[in-house]
């Protein structure tokens, strides 16, 4: 393989890491040193050349190129296999819908969450279980930073720079969850989304941090959205009021409430789509009043349309806990699912 990078050369190790750090190559974290041998694996893997286009940031017209994407899946500490759904998430975030500058240049500090479907989590070893926000397994870790690190280096989205977060949040390391198909009859999220059945794909959304919920004492699947609609509520009140993509995590013990009386994740989407609406007079009640002004009746919803809540069956097998991830800024980005190895914009 002919390389276009720049070949660096340190003494070992050790000094690789001052060498990037001093660089800001680096989110703050070690990396692995990205030698010629292990990015070749990575290309192989995915079958790219490494002048291959992945795709072009719309706004910015930047070209994201395998060699330079499998160099920061490489420092993020993923291994070959995982490289294709990187590729994947990169595809889908580079659609227009998507609007990957806004997302990333926003003082709104948000992330890009990544749900993974289909076989490819169970030849990974992704764990949708216990923690699955949060440091689950290698997998989900390591391609979530990789999709982090790529807009650090090759998109320039550093605090400062690019990135004009006013706080950000942790998801801004890592921010990757496999869904629980196993542990569930709920169709995965993929499929709703028009992925085939069977295949595996990637869904990309621009999110805020998860916002935990609790509800252990019913069973009546009316009730526990309730609580997941009053923290949308919430969210729509203290963040933005604007509809758009909105995300909950249901795990186990609240899922086989759904369950058990035989609610799909349509039947929860249109639920929250009717119930997730505040008011502008609502604003008075978290000291935005001087923004309510005559219109105070005029309602906003949370979903444009049932379609656009993502229901995520994930988390371990105990606790009635749950969680909403808020969009970034309402309709302005769009969540994108791609499968494995779609062809986008190609000749017939």
């Amino acid at each position: 393989m002919n390389f276009q990078s720049e070949i660096h050369t340190v003494e070992d190790a050790l000094a690789a890491q001052e060498y990037f750090h001093s660089r800001k190559w680096t989110d703050g974290l070690p990396i692995v040193p990205p030698t010629a041998d292990l990015v070749k694996a990575h290309l192989e893997w995915a079958m790219l050349e490494p002048d291959s286009l992945i795709g072009v940031e719309p706004v910015r017209a930047r070209p994201i190129i395998a060699e330079k994407l499998a160099i920061n899946s490489v420092m993020a500490g993923c291994l070959p296999m995982h490289f294709p759904l990187v590729v994947t998430a990169w595809t889908a975030m580079l659609q227009d819908e998507f609007l990957l500058h806004g997302a990333s240049s926003s003082t709104g500090g948000c992330a890009i969450l990544s749900i993974i479907n289909g076989p490819t989590r169970k030849e990974l070893g992704m764990d949708g279980t216990f923690n699955a926000l949060g440091a689950s397994d290698r997998a989900t870790m390591a391609i979530g930073r990789a999709i982090r690190l790529a807009l650090y280096n090759l998109m320039d989205v550093r605090p400062g720079e690019v990135d004009r977060s006013t706080l950000g949040h942790p998801g801004k390391i890592s921010y990757c969850v496999a869904e629980d198909e196993e542990n569930t009859s709920w169709l995965p999220l993929s499929v709703e989304r028009g992925s085939p059945d069977g295949a595996s794909a990637v869904t990309v959304m621009s999110a805020g941090a998860p916002r935990q919920i609790m509800n252990e004492w019913t069973t009546e699947p009316e009730q526990i959205l309730e609580t997941f609609v009053a923290e949308i509520k919430a969210s729509m009140l203290h963040y933005s009021i604007w509809s758009g993509n909105f995300a909950i995590v249901v795990p186990p013990q609240l899922r086989s409430h759904f369950e058990k009386a035989n609610w799909s994740k349509a039947d929860i989407r249109q639920f929250v789509f009717e119930k997730a609406r505040v008011t502008r007079g609502d604003w008075a009640s978290c000291g935005k009043g001087m923004v309510v002004d005559e219109r105070e009746e005029e309602v906003f919803r949370a979903l444009p349309s049932s379609d656009d809540l993502l229901v995520i069956a994930a988390g371990g097998p105990a606790g009635g806990f749950g969680a909403v991830i808020p969009p970034w800024f309402g309709w302005k980005s769009r969540a994108v699912t791609m499968a494995v190895g779609a062809c986008v914009d190609c000749e017939a």
